[in-house]
């Protein structure tokens, strides 16, 4: 398969890049500084420089052609304030979904966050964000020419992965490993069967690969 990951510097984003070239696939990661290009082609990905805050559907949709799969791995991070917030994680999300769909990609992924919900009340920056990624996904969710799948990891850690996780529709709150975060988005990504599932991932008892059989109804 070849896939285009969103955020292709993200720390998920590299640790799923490592998986999926480890295993074959074809990997491009897109990042919008050149000096991490070197990161990625470590990590075993083509580097694809494209700034998703600025460019076109157009230009977006040319990076995505001949993909069988995409991911949007892209966040503002944790530094950023209020408005990056909209333009990256729910503007580039957005973005990312319609060139997914002018380029023919039918398998989506989303990286989200667990609490995510455009109805999310407060203040703060992570309210902006939990709003901002809820608005996004249910973007995604209209997408009719995307068979998509949404994931709502639960507290991030650099912990080394378990590979046994809980994944469910609800999981409550838990902390999980990016590690285990990658690994179960390569299982997701070989499990046509999720699309059209917004789940939770938290770390638990289940095999990686038992736990998405699981879910896929298989």
């Amino acid at each position: 398969m070849r896939i285009v990951i969103a955020g292709g510097h993200g720390q998920i984003a590299l640790r799923l890049e490592q998986l999926l070239a480890a295993r074959g696939d074809e990997v491009a990661g897109i990042i919008r500084k050149a000096e991490q290009s070197d990161d990625l082609r470590e990590a075993g990905a083509e580097p694809l420089l494209l700034d998703l805050e600025s460019a076109s559907v157009e230009e977006v949709a040319e990076h995505l052609q001949g993909a069988d799969a995409a991911v949007f791995a892209a966040g503002a991070g944790s530094g950023s304030g209020a408005a990056r917030k909209d333009t990256v994680d729910k503007g580039a999300a957005v973005l990312f979904a319609d060139a997914a769909v002018r380029a023919g990609v039918r398998r989506f992924v989303v990286v989200s966050s667990m609490g995510a919900d455009p109805k999310h009340e407060g203040d703060e920056v992570f309210d902006v964000y939990l709003r901002a990624k809820g608005e996004a996904d249910e973007y995604v969710r209209g997408q009719d020419a995307l068979d998509w799948t949404i994931l709502r990891p639960g507290m991030l850690t650099n912990d080394a992965g378990t590979g046994q996780v809980r994944l469910e529709a609800h999981t409550g709150r838990g902390p999980i490993p990016r590690d285990d975060v990658a690994a179960a988005l390569a299982e997701l990504l070989d499990t046509p069967a999720t699309a059209g599932l917004t789940l939770e991932l938290i770390s638990g008892s289940a095999p990686v690969s038992v736990a998405v059989k699981s879910v896929a109804g298989n």
